[in-house]
């Protein structure tokens, strides 16, 4: 047999689950962003996204509003991506920190993020996993893309530090719509 034990500790970068994505809030007047790798999708209509939410500025605003934006960065966002991973939006603004530029949303308070390829405005529908695994489930209530981006190199977290950055796109039959 070729393989070899995994510590367990490393199992995440082996299911990461999708694009990194910069999750913004509004609260009382302040916006904050976030870095998100913990999410999945739970439901196709409406669109439900599960997501793991851990730091607790971010947690607050959740809880306050019941609102936020998922923002979908590519590549070219990177070092902004780990800035905003890597501070705290209790501290910092991290917009202008990062260059990041806010745009209104159509339907909730939080902002979009100008830079980003695509957002999804969502609204929180369940917290029942909140309080023992930071789980917040949203139902995605409004969605917008760059339709000039064919082919979105965006970033997938495998831990530690280690990105992986969405490529080649391919067509298999397969029955789903």
């Amino acid at each position: 047999m070729r393989t070899r034990r995994l510590p367990l500790s490393k199992v995440y970068g082996l299911l990461e689950p999708g694009p990194v994505v910069l999750l913004t809030t509004s609260q009382r007047g302040r916006a904050n962003v976030m870095t998100l790798s913990w999410h999945t999708m739970l439901e196709f209509e409406p669109p439900l996204v599960g997501v793991v939410v851990g730091a607790a500025h971010s947690v607050k605003a959740l809880r306050a509003t019941r609102e936020c934006v998922l923002n979908i960065p590519t590549v070219e966002l990177g070092a902004a991506v780990v800035g905003c991973g890597n501070t705290s939006g209790a501290q910092v603004d991290k917009f202008a920190a990062f260059g990041l530029t806010p745009a209104p949303a159509s339907l909730v308070a939080a902002p979009l993020i100008d830079e980003c390829w695509a957002s999804l405005e969502c609204r929180v529908v369940d917290t029942r996993g909140a309080k023992r695994y930071g789980l917040f489930v949203l139902e995605v209530v409004a969605a917008r893309v760059d339709p000039r981006v064919k082919d979105p190199r965006t970033l997938h977290h495998r831990g530690w530090g280690r990105f992986m950055v969405a490529g080649e796109s391919i067509r298999l039959t397969s029955k789903m719509r």
